[in-house]
C-alpha cells in the first residue's frame, strides 16, 4: 500500500481545512470552491484525496518556532508588542515604572493556552486580544488599582486562550478585544 493510499486522522483533515483557509483568505480560491474544498477535506479518507484538494495551492510555510518562555524586563521604559510576533507559550514581564501594552491580534500563536506573568510596580497594562478569543484574568491582583476583562473566559472553538497572573502595585490591567472606530461600532 502506498502512503497515499493510508488513511487519514482528523487532525490531517483539520490541517488541510486550516491551508484552504489561508488560501481563501489570501485571495487564491473563490467563495464557492473554498466551500467545495472543506466540505471535501472533511469527508476524506486517504491522504491521495487530501492532496488532492490542496496540489495546485502553494506549499503552508510552517510558523515560526515560538519559544517556550519569553522573559522581558523593564526598569524606567515601556514594555510594548504589536504587529507580526511570534508570542511565546509563556511570556513573563516585569516592569518597575512602565506600562505594558501587547497586542495579539496580527501575532503568530501556536499555542491553544498563552500565559502571561505580569510583574508591574507602578504601570499598568493593557491586552489586546484577537476576535474570539478568551482570557482568564483570576490569577492577577491589583493592590491599588483595577482588573478589567471585556473578554469571555473561554475561547471560541480554534481561538486561543491567554491566562493572565501576577500582580501590580499602583496600576490597572485591561484586557479587550480591538476597538471599532466611533462609539465601539
Amino acid at each position: 500500500m502506498s502512503e497515499l493510499q493510508m488513511r487519514v486522522s482528523d487532525d490531517d483533515r483539520e490541517r488541510t481545512a486550516g491551508q484552504l483557509q489561508r488560501a481563501f483568505t489570501e485571495g487564491r480560491l473563490t467563495q464557492p470552491e473554498f466551500e467545495d474544498r472543506v466540505g471535501l477535506a472533511f469527508a476524506a479518507k486517504t491522504y491521495a484525496d487530501l492532496l488532492a484538494l490542496i496540489s495546485d495551492l502553494p506549499a503552508d510555510q510552517p510558523p515560526p518556532p515560538a519559544d517556550d518562555l519569553v522573559v522581558l524586563e523593564s526598569t524606567n521604559g515601556h514594555v510594548r508588542r504589536w504587529g507580526e510576533w511570534v508570542v511565546p507559550r509563556r511570556l513573563r514581564i516585569s516592569c518597575k515604572y512602565g506600562n505594558v501594552a501587547l497586542d495579539l491580534t496580527e501575532a503568530v500563536i501556536t499555542h491553544p493556552v498563552v500565559e502571561i506573568e505580569l510583574r508591574l510596580k507602578y504601570g499598568s497594562a493593557r491586552i489586546v486580544l484577537p476576535e474570539g478569543a478568551g482570557a482568564d484574568i483570576d490569577r492577577f491582583s491589583s493592590r491599588h488599582g483595577s482588573a478589567v476583562s471585556r473578554v469571555p473566559g473561554l475561547p471560541r472553538p480554534g481561538a486561543v486562550r491567554v491566562v493572565v497572573s501576577g500582580e501590580t502595585g499602583y496600576g490597572h490591567l485591561a484586557v479587550g478585544y480591538p476597538r471599532r472606530g466611533l462609539f465601539g461600532r
